[in-house]
């Protein structure tokens, strides 16, 4: 939509300055000036006929989006879990730590509650590190390499790129509403091979808001004027979809790609 209209008003600031070359050469005292007004007089009438010309070429035999049946328009999708594979448990237990030291590092990092403020992306990197450490200061060096390596629990869900291309393409409305860190997104951005079908993207640390508050749910509601009767949302998080559903969203609690895709398809995405 900002595009169409950055190209729109590009349009008329180029109609303009056509309209208003023929002034300009009549005002002109040198010996070419009348051949120049009567080209930029032609060219001030020829140039809009040709765009209008094309322009309705363009609507009579150009692409047209597709219209979905059904009440479903919109889809929503959360990125871990979701179209992309979050595994914390499997990246720590890499670091071959003892079973003492893995809990004691998991409860320090991804189960402290400062874990969800990260994504909020108010403070910088290093005051939620810090947060980390000061739960097991005794494990600092260790946690410090922990969570400068956590872009390392992201990867790539096989379908997700097959999956949201045949929802584009069958004239689906899609949408991202996930909760991720600065940190984080600046290293797995290049890794969403789905990003390029979206129509609308939010991630929490760029508005400051995370799921599941209902602030982040208006948000991108009122963002892309989306109707939350045709909108369904996938979230692998019971209490997101809950949040969701406070608006009036439908909600599927992702569990895999299989049953998401039959609960869209009892939805009427097929």
């Amino acid at each position: 939509m900002k595009n169409k209209r950055i190209w729109a008003i590009i349009g008329v600031v180029v109609l303009l300055v056509i309209f208003c070359l023929p002034m300009v050469f009549a005002l002109g005292s040198s010996e070419n000036s009348q051949a120049l007004f009567r080209g930029a007089f032609g060219a001030a009438f020829l140039v809009p006929v040709m765009a209008y010309i094309f322009i309705m070429i363009y609507r009579i035999f150009g692409k047209k989006e597709k219209e979905v049946d059904g009440e479903m328009k919109n889809i929503i999708f959360d990125v871990g879990n979701v179209l992309m594979d979050y595994d914390w448990q499997t990246y720590l237990k890499s670091f071959g730590f003892s079973e003492e030291k893995y809990e004691k590092i998991a409860r320090a990092c991804f189960c402290n509650p400062m874990w969800n403020e990260r994504d909020r992306g108010t403070l910088p990197e290093e005051a939620y590190v810090q947060e980390f450490v000061n739960a097991a200061p005794e494990y600092e060096e260790d946690i410090r390499e922990v969570m400068r390596r956590t872009p390392e629990c992201i990867s790539n869900m096989d379908y997700a790129k097959t999956w949201v291309e045949y929802l584009k393409d069958k004239g689906y409305h899609l949408y991202i509403l996930s909760n991720y860190s600065h940190y984080m997104l600046d290293a797995n951005r290049s890794m969403m091979s789905f990003l390029p079908y979206m129509d609308g993207v939010v991630f929490s640390c760029e508005v400051e808001m995370i799921k599941p508050e209902p602030e982040i749910y208006q948000y991108i509601l009122e963002q892309y004027g989306l109707d939350p009767a045709e909108t369904v949302f996938l979230d692998d998080r019971k209490d997101n979809c809950q949040g969701a559903e406070k608006f009036g969203i439908h909600t599927i609690q992702f569990k895999s790609f299989q049953q998401a895709a039959a609960e869209l398809e009892k939805l009427g995405v097929k």
